[in-house]
């Protein structure tokens, strides 16, 4: 095979039509060298292999758990949960949705709760609208155990510890206040010293937004790529990595996103 676009490689080997290609594309169900590659105008040589799949969309992160009821993902760094005014189908929303409605056209999905942009881990939807109701209207009383990794600047002075601070947005940005702002705890404990950065395992017992990253921060131990906390560079190392949640049925469920490679 000389070089070739993808999407003229399937238009010539195929009898898919340009828009069949091009939604087969988008749905992530075509592979080169067994990687799902969305791109038409990617460049094919003569060594490349090219599959495509049939069947249900591919998602471009994993899925670590799925009933009736819900769906648990591994969010990657640096994708937004729903769309905003820059970003409208690269979001876990839109994307979990394709999932869905490629194996039926009629199904739904609903947020629950939501990660920072920039924090990867573990996020659960839900099917349908009761679910989403049940665990939003009881959050607190469902969701047991949030645990999270996160990567630090410095070696912390104590080495364990239970942070309580009180938060309040002002201008975009989460700012510790006194007792004017909402009630904010965070556990932490240090796992492992490195040379000039400290990997720790947090657990927190209350959902405010930034809470970690504003945390570590006001510690003087900002999270290793912290643009906004921390005058940081990458991608932020601050990861969902364990939940357990209450089941509508009263079942507990634990949920353990893949170990980031720090």
């Amino acid at each position: 095979m000389e070089e070739i676009k993808l999407i003229d490689y399937l238009l010539n080997s195929t009898t898919y039509s340009k828009n069949k290609i091009k939604t087969l594309l988008k749905n992530n169900l075509v592979l080169v060298n067994d990687k799902v590659e969305n791109k038409a105008t990617y460049l094919l040589n003569k060594n490349d292999t090219v599959r495509v799949l049939k069947g249900s969309f591919i998602l471009p992160f994993p899925i670590i758990y799925e009933d009736d009821d819900i769906i648990a993902i591994d969010k990657p760094s640096g994708m937004l949960t729903i769309a905003d005014d820059k970003e409208k189908e690269k979001t876990v929303y839109h994307l979990v949705s394709n999932y869905l409605k490629s194996k039926n056209k009629t199904n739904k999905v609903f947020i629950i709760h939501r990660l920072d942009k920039e924090t990867s881990g573990i996020m659960i939807l839900a099917k349908n609208k009761n679910i989403k109701k049940f665990y939003q209207d009881n959050w607190n009383e469902v969701a047991l155990n949030r645990e999270y990794l996160a990567l630090v600047k410095g070696h912390l002075k104590v080495k364990s510890g239970k942070i309580v601070e009180y938060l309040k947005e002002e201008n975009n940005l989460v700012k510790k206040t006194n007792k004017s702002g909402k009630k904010a705890i965070t556990n932490y404990q240090v796992i492992k010293e490195y040379q000039d950065k400290s990997l720790v395992k947090i657990k927190i017992l209350t959902g405010r937004k930034h809470q970690i990253r504003v945390a570590f921060k006001n510690l003087g131990n900002p999270i290793v790529g912290d643009k906004k906390y921390g005058n940081g560079k990458g991608k932020l190392y601050l990861k969902a990595t364990k939940l357990v949640i209450k089941t509508k049925d009263n079942k507990i469920l634990t949920l353990n996103s893949i170990k980031p490679n720090w």
